[in-house]
């Protein structure tokens, strides 16, 4: 039988509408994550037109603004996917530089991005103030590891066959795909983290232009 498919934007009209029922005032932070090839840019993109539908002032900011030098990267090895896992990102300053400042909900600025991976380099900051009713819609891997799960007001994990997350990936990196450093690395944080049990909301998004709200058994 075939599975009813929404409307792409019926989904994420109803996401943005829960998002807004419980967190319609103040500075609000929402987390899409999802393994590479889940589309949680083009994803979390499509959100926040939603939620700028209904209204409220959203910023947009991605997880892979904060990476770490590649020489910390990698500093269990190139092709290491614990280092992928557990190295690749300066939460330290994620954290300083924009989630707090962001939270605390006052004048004081943030930036969205503080380091460029692709020329291992910090990019100048460019400070933002937010206003007081804010959604900052933040996209990327790893966003329900242990230590960041407190800062999410909603989040939401795209779940993708993992056949298709390596076609997509083929398709936007080239014939190698995803390498080994990353899908084992993934599959590291899935086992130790497990996103799916964590997150607020599971979206399946094996198709893009018809992504379906799912729950999980223990729901």
């Amino acid at each position: 039988m075939t599975k009813w498919a929404p409307a792409k934007i019926d989904t994420l009209d109803a996401l943005a509408a829960e998002i807004l029922q419980n967190n319609g005032r103040g500075r609000v932070i929402v987390a899409v994550d999802g393994v590479d090839g889940a589309g949680k840019t083009h994803f979390a993109d499509a959100l926040a037109e939603a939620l700028r539908r209904a209204g409220h002032h959203v910023l947009r900011a991605s997880i892979d603004g904060f990476h770490n030098p590649r020489a910390l990267r990698h500093a269990r090895g190139a092709t290491s996917p614990e280092g992928f896992y557990r190295d690749s990102y300066d939460y330290e300053t994620f954290r300083r530089v924009l989630i707090d400042p962001f939270k605390d909900g006052g004048t004081g600025s943030f930036v969205l991005e503080a380091f460029d991976h692709r020329r291992d380099a910090a990019v100048e900051p460019k400070w933002v103030n937010g206003k007081p009713d804010t959604i900052l819609l933040l996209d990327g891997i790893f966003l329900h590891r242990p230590e960041l799960r407190g800062l999410w007001n909603y989040s939401i994990w795209l779940d993708v066959d993992p056949a298709i997350a390596e076609e997509r990936c083929r398709l936007r990196d080239g014939e190698g795909g995803i390498g080994d450093r990353y899908s084992k690395g993934q599959q590291l944080y899935i086992r130790e983290s497990k996103p799916r049990t964590i997150a607020t909301a599971i979206v399946d998004n094996n198709d893009f232009e018809h992504p379906r709200r799912v729950f999980a058994d223990s729901c």
